[in-house]
């Protein structure tokens, strides 16, 4: 196992610089740069030439990803063109926020999904199945910003006006409460749940058609023992393959999630960042989402081992 959790954190490096290498590369294709946002779109050549020297924008593409990939190893990612600060501070104080959002969605997706996708396989081919799949297939469609949206138009507009109070039912921005998660969490867990229902519903339908089960059946034992200790265990792992690649999702859905409430996590400081040209934010940022991402399916291939004792990993 060890030798396992070694290969992989060494194919991780690879992942790591070709996604870090990709967006520093891109970002310096787009027109303009920081230096025209600090200086001004008036600004003078030759003020923009020393703002470029003070940044190390001068220099070639090679020698700045380098001097980026030493200062990173370190844990210093440069200071933000737009406030001054350390990018590693803003990341800190924001990133909190964003795996909050992003668990908690998960979570919700995972209590509600797997449960809709187990009663849909045991009652396949019934109006239950088919009200389940056609949940199921709604919340696949909708898209992150536009279910947001919704949910403050309905919240913090159309219930109040319905019952005659002036105040939101629930805040439609910021955080603080724990009533600021709910419109947030299940606008983010509303795609992942319908996922996890649909993958749920097809490994269960595998599953109860095995040999196993029908002896487990025959053999007198409960339905519930029959399909939750030997079919819902034996179908958890393409399911945990899903939940765990849904979390990097999640954390790139919660830029939309975070734009539309206005939620102070990494994904609206990516947001401000790439509208102000903040190059060192923005390879910040998604140098700390990457490396959350492979943590994450690095962590699910591990867990293989616990769920399936015929997984080796040699």
């Amino acid at each position: 196992m060890s030798g396992y959790i070694l290969r992989r954190l060494l194919w991780a490096i690879p992942v790591l610089l070709g996604a870090t290498f990709l967006v520093f590369w891109s970002i310096r294709w787009v027109p303009g740069g920081p230096a025209i946002a600090i200086a001004g779109e008036l600004a003078t050549p030759a003020l923009i030439a020393q703002v470029n020297r003070e940044l190390g924008l001068d220099q070639p593409l090679l020698v700045q990803y380098g001097l980026f990939l030493g200062r990173a190893v370190q844990g210093e990612l440069g200071r933000s063109v737009r406030s001054g600060l350390p990018v590693a501070q803003e990341i800190r104080t924001r990133l909190p926020r964003t795996v909050q959002l992003a668990l908690l969605s998960l979570l919700l997706a995972a209590a509600v999904g797997i449960p809709i996708g187990v009663l849909s396989a045991t009652r396949a081919n019934t109006w239950v199945d088919a009200a389940s799949m056609a949940m199921a297939l709604l919340g696949v469609s909708m898209p992150i910003f536009w279910l947001g949206l919704m949910l403050i138009i309905f919240f913090a507009l159309t219930l109040p006006s319905w019952l005659g109070i002036s105040q939101p039912i629930l805040p439609p921005t910021g955080s603080g409460t724990w009533r600021h998660y709910i419109m947030p969490t299940i606008a983010l867990a509303a795609n992942s749940m319908a996922i996890q229902a649909r993958m749920t519903r097809a490994c269960m339908l595998e599953v109860l058609g095995n040999d196993y089960i029908r002896t487990a059946r025959s053999k007198g034992v409960s339905e519930r023992t029959v399909i939750y200790r030997h079919g819902l265990r034996n179908a958890l792992i393409p399911i945990v393959t899903v939940i765990g690649l849904q979390f990097g999702t999640l954390l790139g859905g919660a830029v939309l999630t975070e734009t539309v409430f206005a939620w102070p996590g990494i994904g609206r400081l990516l947001v401000d960042a790439i509208g102000y040209r903040d190059y060192p934010v923005i390879q910040g940022t998604v140098l700390v989402i990457t490396i959350g991402f492979v943590a994450v399916n690095l962590f699910v291939d591990v867990l293989y081992a616990y769920l399936d004792p015929r997984i080796r990993y040699d």
